[in-house]
């Protein structure tokens, strides 16, 4: 019998089968579908930026002017990512946890910055956090400007990044094994020393993965900041945004230029995450 059962996995040349049929085929797709959608149109970046000589490719991306971008950038996509790190878990624990009038209602607000236009959050927040909103006006007294600043910058990054955080650990909160916890409350632990010894180092895979999800979106983000930024030169004007004057100047080398630093710092930096994560598993799994 056990002859037999390793003999259907096997063909008449001797080599083992998939045990699920197709996989070469749905393999050849997946590979062309990723190529046309993502890899050929990156290469292009690549490709369209050969045309600078290396001098003039440096002095586009080390022009002050984009360099300030690049920080604001930047910057402000890792503030809000990791505020949203914190918040998004802290509102993924409320929807799984408790129960209270209106549960389904927050939760679908939740996916609101998904279907919300971004200029219409940008000119949204821009008329709230503006000196002559109705936040501004609360604020300016107290010293605190939001409007035309990397603090409303990054306040927009946090709206749209936001559902990222909650929507990836809310399903790992779900799953958790409540009796875990239970059997650490029992042995004597406190709640919050439950928290960072049991609870937390489960969720650690999914809080990064919502962080770089945050982070990618903030870093390419357009439409929701170039209204309330202001868009000053040096102090509020984001990397895209002068991405898109150097398309409006038919200057599309530098435009490369610049999206191809971006685009490689981010990916170093998505890179260094998901090691961070995939050491976290690891961890988690040889201590499980």
């Amino acid at each position: 019998m056990k002859g037999s059962s390793r003999s259907k996995g096997r063909s008449r040349g001797g080599k083992a089968r998939n045990v699920l049929p197709g996989f070469g085929l749905s393999m050849g797709f997946a590979i062309v579908y990723l190529s046309l959608i993502v890899l050929i149109p990156l290469a292009s970046v690549f490709i369209k930026t050969t045309g600078l000589s290396f001098a003039e490719f440096w002095g586009t991306v080390t022009n002050p002017r984009v360099l300030a971008s690049y920080r604001i950038s930047f910057f402000t996509a890792f503030s809000a990512a990791a505020v949203n790190m914190v918040f998004g878990l802290l509102i993924a624990w409320v929807l799984v946890r408790y129960r209270f009038p209106g549960k389904k209602f927050i939760d679908s607000l939740v996916d609101l910055p998904f279907a919300l236009p971004t200029a219409v959050a940008g000119i949204a927040l821009t008329a709230i956090y503006a000196p002559n909103g109705w936040m501004g006006k609360l604020l300016q007294p107290l010293g605190l400007k939001v409007a035309y600043t990397p603090l409303g910058i990054t306040i927009a990054l946090i709206f749209i990044g936001i559902p990222f955080v909650v929507r990836t650990v809310q399903p790992v909160l779900q799953d958790l094994n409540k009796e875990i916890e239970e059997a650490a409350v029992m042995l004597g632990a406190y709640r919050m020393r439950t928290f960072w010894k049991v609870i937390l180092p489960e969720l650690m895979p999914a809080l990064l993965t919502g962080f770089a999800l945050a982070f990618a979106r903030g870093i390419g983000e357009y439409g929701s900041v170039v209204f309330i930024s202001g868009n000053m030169p040096m102090k509020t004007e984001i990397a895209p945004l002068l991405i898109m004057t150097k398309l409006e100047q038919f200057d599309y080398a530098g435009a490369t230029a610049i999206a191809l630093v971006m685009l490689v710092v981010s990916f170093l930096l998505l890179l260094f995450i998901n090691f961070m994560q995939w050491r976290i598993n690891r961890r988690v799994v040889e201590g499980g």
